[in-house]
Formats: structure tokens, C-alpha cells, sequence
């Protein structure tokens, strides 16, 4: 049986590129809401091209109102296994040498284009294992549902739509991840802390970060004076203690570290923390100032994202430890605020995360704000539905399967009994929101072995 799928995939690897291709040449990234168009035209475009790729090979499609599709192995059979995938993506940005973003090349076994492997490559990986098991002629007494969506990368406000009018199936999966399984995903929160402002020493202003979900790269800092003497000491210092680099354009000064994603803080190096560092080293800064600033250090010591300034740090022994970065910093004439990203695991709560935070962060002078935490998702491991598709990985790929347990989070993060399986393989750095995104062909064509060998076993 293995060796038939495998065989009936190669067979058709052709036909497999040719239809990824026809997806990627689509420029899907989010464009203007207008009419019936929720996420603009290159999504429903290349909705529209997913669904006739199914209807031609035999499924029963559906069209919701333009935020996603589906297709049914067979409309008569119960609804069961729910496949997710999105064929909307991310910018283009800078940088294609191989290729253009949207113009599909395959050079030595690899594909290049924007999609190919977040997510349009997955996606068709999975409706090609449905293909196989279908015109191998395999029966399932259980319904396999594709759904195609297309605001994946923008808010999944796609899958909110559909889950208001249709049920999940009993289990899901999504291929917009990687291989084993991620069974676990941390919850997250974001809390802001505000504080009233008055300019009453040299510093006018500060800024650093971008998003709450990053670690700031840079932060840049404006005075109304600053001697030579104190900037030099303070940058030696800072620089010594931080490993930034710190630049001085009259009185600008700029503070260069390193980004990193919110879920993973400890791969950074703070530039907002380091910049607060800078200024509490220097004499002229104002009384009020220098007391905010070292509260936020004390809350948010550089180098520390265990949330243990903030009197959250947790950890357990399925999820690991919760990571805790400040992200957003905003110094202005009359407040300054700042907002921080955590990432939660199993064991959280709202007392032990939430309360605790308001509470010190209060405790400093502070006005906390927050919208609450988004629970942690969780599928136990030994369900005998991740059992099942842990047993289809390792008897395809010859690897050991494990579960996994990240910060971020997924396509399923609210879809109950919902897990990311694939398609990218462990270790494999596809490029997936940078310039040359690229996947073996080879290596999709072995994610759509796994997921039919997977409908087999859960389906059958």
C-alpha cells in the first residue's frame, strides 16, 4: 500500500508542479475589502484557482462567500478529518535573486515563489493525498474536508467566519507548519504600561519597536543637550553590558541590537531595554525620568525574559517556560508607554499571570492595561489521534515522531482538537516570509505521502 502511494505521487509530480505553480503565479497577499472581496482580489483569485483545481479532480466544492473553500472527499460520508491550509501570503518584500516572487521556477528539485511552502505548496500536498486515496481506489467509512482559506497571514478572521456556520470536524490538522507534530501552542498576552510625562531633563524623546510581537532592533532617542563626556561613558558602558552598538547623530542617539521574534526573546538583544540602560548612565537625565526608567528595568531586566520582573515566571514540564518581552517603547512630551509580549504556558492563568503583572507592575507607579490572555492550546499526546498520525510520520519518513510545544501559534490555535502536522521537514529553513522562499519538490510529494497514509489510518 505505502509503496503505491509513493508510486502514484511520483507518477503525478509533474502534474503536482504545474498545479503549485498555477497558485503561486497568483499575487495573494491581502488587498482592499470592497463588495464581496472581504480580503481583496489576489486572494479570492487564488481561492478561486484552488477550488477548480479540486472540482477537476473530482470533489465535492464549496465557496464561503469568497473566505474560504472546501472540498469533500465525499459529501455522503460523516464529517471527520479537517485538513487547513491558506492560500493567501505575505508581502513579496526585497531581496528575489533566483526568481520573481510570483514567477514559479524549479531549478535542481526545488521550487522557488512566494507560497511554495507557506502555504499554498502544503495545501496541495494535502489535496493530492486525498487525490491518491481516492483514485487508488480506497474506501473510507469517515469525511476528509480540505478548507482552503485565504486571511491566514492577516488575523485567520477567515476561519472565524466558517466556524460561525459550520461545526469543525472531530479532528484537524493543519500542513502550515512542521513535521512531527505541534501539539502545544502558548498562550499569549500583551500588557501596556503607561505612566504621565513631564520633560524636565535632557531627554525629549525616545522610540523603539515596531511590533509587540518582535524584539526591537532599534531604538533612537532625541535631547535637547548631551556633553560628550556623559554620552561616551554612558555608551561604553551600555555597549560593554548589552552588546549593542550605540551611534550618536547630534543629539540623536541610536541604539542597534538584535531582532527576534517574540516567542523565542532569549535570540535577541533588547534595543529598548539597552536604550532605558543608556539613559539612567547619564547625569543629566530628569529625576522622574530616571525613577520610571529604572522601575521598567527592574520589571524588565535586559538579558531576562522569564517574566520574573513582573512576578509571572512559569514553567511546566509538556509546554517549558513562559517568555516575557518588552517590545513596544514610547517616551513622548507628556506619557510614555510601553507594552510587552508573553507567551504562557499550560499552567497559566489568569491569577498567576494577569493579576500578578497588574499587581507589580502597580506596585511601581504604573497604570496597567490589558485585554486579558489567550489560553494556551493544548491536544493530549497520547489521543489517539496524534498516536495515529505520529505512527503514519515515522512509517513514512523512517524518523522518530515526537510532539512539540511552541510559542507561537498556528492555524488551529482555536479549533478544538485541532494540531499542526507538517509539511515543512524538521531542520529546513524554507525562507518562508523572506526573498527565495523555496521547498524540495520531493519533500511535498513526501508530506502528501504521510497525509494519505494519515486519512488511511484515521479515515478507513
Amino acid at each position: 500500500m505505502e509503496k503505491t502511494i509513493k508510486n502514484w505521487l511520483l507518477e503525478h509530480e509533474e502534474e503536482f508542479v504545474q498545479d503549485l505553480s498555477a497558485l503561486v503565479r497568483i499575487n495573494s497577499v491581502r488587498g482592499e475589502t470592497r463588495g464581496d472581496l472581504p480580503f481583496g482580489e489576489g486572494p479570492k483569485d487564488a481561492l478561486d484557482a484552488g477550488l477548480k483545481i479540486c472540482d477537476r479532480y473530482g470533489f465535492h466544492t464549496k465557496n464561503w462567500d469568497n473566505y474560504v473553500g472546501t472540498a469533500d472527499f465525499s459529501p455522503e460520508l460523516p464529517h471527520s478529518l479537517d485538513i487547513l491550509g491558506h492560500l493567501d501570503v505575505v508581502p513579496a518584500g526585497e531581496g528575489w535573486e533566483v526568481t520573481g516572487p510570483f514567477e514559479p521556477l524549479v531549478k535542481d528539485g526545488i521550487i522557488y515563489g512566494r507560497g511554495v511552502s507557506d502555504d499554498k505548496g502544503p495545501v496541495l500536498a494535502a489535496l493530492y493525498a486525498m487525490r491518491a486515496v481516492k483514485e487508488l481506489g480506497y474506501s473510507l467509512k469517515k469525511g476528509v474536508r480540505l478548507i482552503m482559506g485565504t486571511n491566514e497571514e492577516t488575523g485567520s478572521a477567515d476561519l472565524e467566519y466558517y466556524y460561525k456556520r459550520e461545526k469543525a470536524g472531530e479532528m484537524s490538522f493543519t500542513p502550515d507548519a512542521e513535521f512531527p507534530i505541534i501539539n502545544i501552542e502558548k498562550g499569549a498576552m500583551h500588557g501596556t504600561l503607561r505612566k504621565n510625562r513631564t520633560v524636565e531633563g535632557s531627554l525629549l524623546s525616545m522610540k523603539a519597536g515596531v511590533a509587540v510581537n518582535a524584539v526591537p532592533q532599534k531604538a533612537v532617542m532625541e535631547f535637547k543637550n548631551l556633553s560628550d563626556e556623559e554620552f561616551n561613558a554612558a555608551k561604553l558602558a551600555v555597549e560593554k553590558e548589552c552588546s549593542v552598538q550605540i551611534q550618536r547623530s547630534g543629539n540623536t542617539v541610536t541604539v542597534i541590537g538584535v531582532g527576534a521574534h517574540a516567542s523565542t526573546p532569549h535570540l535577541g538583544k533588547n534595543a529598548g531595554l539597552a536604550a532605558l540602560s543608556f539613559a539612567v548612565k547619564l547625569p543629566s537625565l530628569g529625576a522622574e525620568d530616571r525613577k520610571a526608567f529604572e522601575a521598567v528595568l527592574a520589571l524588565f531586566p535586559y538579558g531576562v525574559t522569564d517574566g520574573s520582573g513582573i512576578g509571572t515566571k512559569l514553567q511546566d514540564e509538556e509546554s517549558g517556560e513562559l517568555t516575557c518581552t518588552l517590545d513596544i517603547f514610547e517616551v513622548g512630551e507628556k506619557e510614555m508607554h510601553f507594552i510587552y509580549d508573553s507567551r504562557i504556558p499550560i499552567c497559566g492563568t489568569k491569577e498567576n499571570c494577569e493579576d500578578m503583572a497588574r499587581k507589580t507592575v502597580e506596585e511601581k507607579g504604573f497604570i496597567f492595561e490589558t485585554e486579558g490572555m489567550v489560553p494556551p492550546h493544548h491536544v493530549p499526546k497520547d489521543s489517539d489521534f496524534i498516536k495515529a498520525l505520529l505512527s503514519c510520520y515515522e512509517k513514512v519518513t523512517g524518523e522518530k515522531g515526537e510532539c512539540l510545544a511552541i510559542g507561537g501559534g498556528t492555524y488551529v490555535h482555536h479549533v478544538e482538537n485541532g494540531v499542526a502536522f507538517g509539511a515543512i521537514l524538521p531542520g529546513v529553513d524554507t525562507h518562508m516570509h523572506g526573498a527565495d522562499e523555496w521547498i524540495k519538490v520531493k519533500d511535498l510529494l513526501l508530506a502528501a505521502e504521510i497525509y494519505a497514509e494519515s486519512i488511511l489510518a484515521l479515515c478507513q
